[in-house]
């Protein structure tokens, strides 16, 4: 069952309805708390779907349950539930501009808690981003409490490099950034809705 609040946010002079609610993946019944921001219905947490090649950061379950699994970029393209689908660097981009300044918007996507030096943001739009740092390949894990890096569907087309593109909040920086990673790397997922 779905349930939903409806909050009304100021931006730049316009009002945006933020619907908040929750859905049940019928794949493992996990239930995901959503957020619709402007026209866009997200995630307001990261997947913690088990998928072959999913990681817990360190390799602990209650890693798992707090930041999510950690996925290369080919399993996180097929990790989100059916009616959900990894996210484009242009739907990144929407949120982005729907959120407000570039130089304000890791602020509010931030969760309240959970930085690193108390550098916790404003949740104002509830999207809930935690720092669930990433992996390597080799079973090498960092950054957690620091940053947080979720995969786009979106490929690296320069120079033939590779990889694709991720959105990063890291906990001193004051606006997200978008940046080149290659493929094996393990990032989290925040799946946006069809």
């Amino acid at each position: 069952m779905k349930k939903a609040t409806i909050a009304l946010l100021l931006i730049c002079g316009a009002v945006f309805a933020q619907q908040k609610g929750s859905f049940t993946d019928t794949r493992d019944k996990k239930t995901y708390k959503t957020v619709k921001i402007g026209k866009q219905t997200w995630m307001a947490e990261n997947l913690n779907y088990d998928a072959k090649g999913s990681k817990c950061y360190d390799n602990k379950p209650a890693n798992c349950e707090k930041y999510g699994c950690l996925y290369d970029w080919e399993t996180a393209l097929k990790a989100c539930p059916s009616g959900w689908h990894l996210p484009s660097m242009d739907e990144y981009q929407v949120l982005n501009n729907t959120v407000g300044r570039w130089d304000v918007v890791d602020k509010k996507l931030k969760s309240s808690s959970g930085w690193k030096d108390d550098d916790s943001g404003t949740d104002e739009f509830g999207f809930s981003a935690l720092p669930g740092g990433y992996g390597n390949s080799d079973g090498h894990f960092q950054d957690v409490g620091y940053s947080g890096y979720w995969w786009s569907a979106s490929e690296f087309t320069d120079c033939n490099s590779g990889g694709s593109c991720s959105a990063h909040i890291y906990y001193s920086s004051i606006n997200a950034q978008y940046i080149f990673y290659v493929y094996d790397l393990l990032f989290s997922v925040r799946c946006v809705k069809d």
